[in-house]
């Protein structure tokens, strides 16, 4: 009998990381650099939230009246509740519960230790998978 996959088997292991002190600007860099969307935040050895591209995006907003991008730092915009799930979690409690709070990452740890994350790419490279393990992907391109 197939068992429903963990989480670990699915996540993106190792995910980069930025310091919560860092300016945005290494934010950017490091998610330019990586075509990432979602960056996990330390501060130290302690996971401490996430920043994404749409934050950083909306804290640029002059409207918002914050500092400049050259001086913002990521603890002026992550986000620190986040999604925050244990290596050993289901697959289908992590996807359900993403999509019934409308949540893009799920960062997965170990004792409290960041070991991975797991985005909305994620869910949909492991859902094409499975669909295609499911049914023959034949020649055709047909969208009929």
């Amino acid at each position: 009998m197939k068992r429903i996959p963990l989480i670990k088997s699915v996540m993106t292991a190792f995910p980069y990381y930025v310091d919560i002190d860092a300016s945005i600007q290494v934010a950017i860099t490091i998610m330019a650099d990586h075509d990432i969307r979602h960056l996990p935040v330390k501060s130290g050895e302690e996971l401490v939230g996430v920043v994404t591209d749409r934050d950083i995006k909306q804290a640029s907003d002059s409207a918002l009246g914050l500092p400049s991008e050259v001086d913002l730092r990521v603890k002026d915009v992550s986000v620190r509740e986040t999604y925050v799930v244990d290596l050993n979690e289901r697959l289908d409690n992590v996807l359900l519960n993403m999509a019934e709070k409308h949540i893009g990452c799920a960062i997965v740890v170990r004792d409290s230790r960041l070991v991975g994350i797991f985005t909305t790419v994620d869910a949909c490279r492991v859902f094409g998978e499975h669909l295609r393990a499911l049914f023959s992907t034949g020649s055709g391109n047909s969208a009929a």
